[in-house]
């Protein structure tokens, strides 16, 4: 298998660079995987396609501010992008710099606050901050909103709140799990009043999430870490639901990713911990029934993902669709409810 095998045509203007002023108020592309079927909705009219009884998990990740920008002893500029924060004064970052600095290179950022250089690994540098307060609180206030490299455009003040979901709580995340964007209060309220139970899991996203896969055999390919929790009030809910009948929704393929992650032998179980699951066709998803998800990039492993929850072959077709229904894609973009033939 090939990654040019989930490639497609996108023009450009259809990355959306923008949220729309409404969370809810973005496109939902209906694709019903047994009858072939595909309908234009709004996001808004999620609470129709639900039923009572069912359960929709969402990744509660809280994207930190995460890009710096700071100086290296010898003056040249450095952009410094948290792929991980790994203690309490440690992360691990990509460095986007003229000249990359060696293990014990000092990096000043603008208010004086000095970083040192501890290592490299692969593409990432392991870096030390010369502070007294955790380095979250240091990012909340220097740290800039890390918006995807296909968003052209400088941040801006909506970008604070508008690329971090309503029910983010757990801060850790450098990306945003992109299909929990478009709930608001309101349409979780409506959800609520039809019956449908919520859980959570926590996966921090990585910037890694944003590599592009090298290999061109899909097998080669070697993902990136990223820490997860799954709680044992999430397992215990998710068996009761199917015991009743009723769906696990997943609300984005991060919580796909922690479930499945999760998942020994076809048995889900309480787990906290790093995964570097990679789920492509081929690989049998059990853990959810069907799937909120906004279009991802061409021959990305998320694009995998998906086509492993449907196939390669339906979800292409959908794309091709969507891109044809002037659809708007990846971060700030719409969404597509992805409905499997049957329950695992």
């Amino acid at each position: 298998m090939k990654k040019s095998d989930f490639d497609f045509d996108l023009p450009p203007d259809l990355i959306a660079q923008m949220p729309l002023e409404r969370r809810s108020g973005s496109r939902l592309l209906v694709l019903d995987v047994a009858g072939r079927s595909k309908a234009n909705r709004k996001f808004y009219d999620l609470p129709d396609l639900v039923q009572p009884g069912d359960l929709m998990v969402f990744n509660d990740t809280r994207v930190l501010p995460a890009r710096l920008y700071g100086r290296k002893d010898s003056g040249g500029a450095v952009e410094i992008l948290i792929e991980r924060v790994t203690g309490a004064h440690e992360a691990r970052a990509q460095l986007g710099v003229s000249k990359k600095p060696k293990e014990g290179g000092i990096i000043e950022l603008a208010d004086g606050t000095r970083i040192t250089v501890m290592g490299r690994d692969g593409e990432f540098f392991n870096l030390r901050f010369d502070i007294e307060e955790p380095l979250e609180r240091l990012l909340s206030r220097l740290g800039e909103m890390p918006l995807p490299p296909y968003i052209e455009r400088s941040v801006d003040d909506t970008d604070m709140e508008r690329y971090q979901t309503v029910f983010a709580r757990e801060p850790g995340a450098v990306a945003a799990p992109t299909a929990g964007l478009h709930f608001d209060e309101a349409l979780l309220e409506k959800l609520r009043a039809k019956g449908v139970d919520f859980g959570y899991v926590t996966l921090h996203v990585g910037a890694g999430t944003f590599q592009p896969m090298r290999a061109e055999n899909v097998q080669d390919h070697v993902m990136h870490r990223e820490w997860l929790n799954v709680g044992a009030e999430l397992v215990e809910k998710i068996r009761a639901t199917r015991a009743a009948g009723h769906r696990v929704i997943a609300v984005g393929t991060t919580v796909v990713r922690a479930l499945e992650s999760a998942t020994v032998e076809g048995v889900l179980r309480p787990f906290a911990g790093e995964t570097q699951i990679f789920i492509f066709p081929g690989y049998k998803i059990t853990s959810v029934d069907a799937l909120v998800t906004n279009f991802h990039l061409p021959q990305s492993t998320l694009l995998m993902l998906v086509s492993a929850l449907a196939g390669k072959e339906v979800i292409l077709d959908a794309y091709r669709y969507a891109v044809l229904q002037r659809y708007r894609f990846f971060s700030y973009g719409d969404a597509m409810l992805i409905l499997p033939p049957k329950a695992p």
